[in-house]
């Protein structure tokens, strides 16, 4: 049976009218949903019964739990179990602008990023769009807040899930649904190329941001194995493009490495490499865990690395930090239920 998150309204509207029914039945059906968050067709009361019948026939509706939280200031991760039993997770985190949700696309991952411990356990296979979909919903009825950003940078390369990343962006950004503003969604890339072109034409104003986390391709080679695929002349290149095409600004994500990607030479090929771009930096500790033996930058190394792009003239920011006393690298809660 399908999920029927993974339906956006066009795809119902379809469904009732292939079942001679009237097509005003799918605006219902996302407003309970949606609007109104049931979890059961039965709970949907102005349907006939039949209408409910075909419904719990044809979809299922309840495909995630929560099966532990972790909380910390303004933070919480949570563990989810999919209807096969694989996990995947979210986090949520608490800005002065919202409730920002950061949620995975794919059970593992296949890009072998060095530093990261979602891409220790090997992809199994697709999240669907219902299941992206459903990790707000959850998370919005444990925590009864509604979530105002959502940002896909979780467990998996969203781009190696195209398909269903973008359905997942028409329904959460569909005002009869989530009603999330498309510049309240930003999606993570560490820089499939094709995806990058084919995102660049959507009529979403969605916010792009690249996993960089080197300025030259030998150094980045050594930890994003997607760099020999994808080197980085091409992937500036198509940036580039992707800027003209959209007017949106890019965002780069710089994980600080101790002794990795934080010297003073790294600052200046990360200058240089967007100098000119309508971009800015982002600069993130290291979330260490026990499982990789790469070691976060010290706050000194930090400081005189945001300092130097300064000097240079380049937007940076440093990331505010979040769970420092939970699970917090990406795939960090779901390892541990594994090892």
């Amino acid at each position: 049976m399908k999920n029927i998150y993974d339906m956006s309204l066009v795809d119902l509207e379809n469904y009732f009218l292939e079942k001679n029914d009237k097509k005003f039945r799918a605006t219902q059906i996302f407003d309970w949903l949606y609007i109104k968050k049931v979890n059961s067709f039965n709970d949907m009361t102005n349907l006939k019964k039949e209408v409910i019948a075909s419904l719990e026939e044809d979809f299922t509706i309840n495909n995630l739990e929560i099966t532990k939280t972790e909380n910390d200031k303004d933070v919480s991760k949570f563990l989810f179990k999919l209807s096969d039993n694989e996990k995947v997770e979210a986090v949520l985190m608490n800005h002065d602008y919202g409730n920002s949700l950061c949620i995975s696309t794919q059970v593992g991952c296949n890009m072998g990023c060095k530093f990261c411990e979602s891409g220790r356990l090997k992809k199994i296979r697709n999240l669907t769009t219902g299941e992206m979909v459903e990790q707000i919903l959850l998370v919005e009825n444990l925590k009864k807040i509604r979530i105002s950003h959502v940002v896909v940078m979780g467990i998996g390369e969203p781009f190696d899930n195209y398909d269903n990343l973008v359905k997942f962006i028409e329904i959460i950004n569909h005002p009869k649904a989530l009603a999330l503003g498309s510049r309240h969604i930003t999606v993570s890339t560490c820089g499939i190329i094709p995806k990058i072109e084919e995102f660049s034409k959507l009529p979403y104003q969605v916010n792009l941001a690249i996993s960089l986390h080197a300025a030259t391709d030998e150094k980045r080679l050594t930890i994003m194995p997607i760099n020999k695929v994808y080197p980085l002349k091409d992937l500036i290149k198509v940036l580039k493009k992707y800027i003209q095409l959209t007017n949106r600004r890019v965002t780069f994500e710089y994980i600080l490495l101790s002794g990795i990607n934080d010297t003073k030479e790294d600052a200046i090929n990360l200058a240089n490499l967007v100098r000119n771009m309508n971009c800015y930096i982002n600069l993130i500790p290291y979330n260490e865990t026990s499982n990789i033996s790469y070691k976060r930058s010290s706050k000194e190394s930090i400081d005189k690395f945001y300092d130097i792009l300064k000097k240079e003239r380049i937007n940076v920011t440093i990331r505010r930090e979040f769970g420092s006393k939970i699970s917090a690298a990406c795939g960090q809660l779901r390892s541990k239920k594994e090892d």
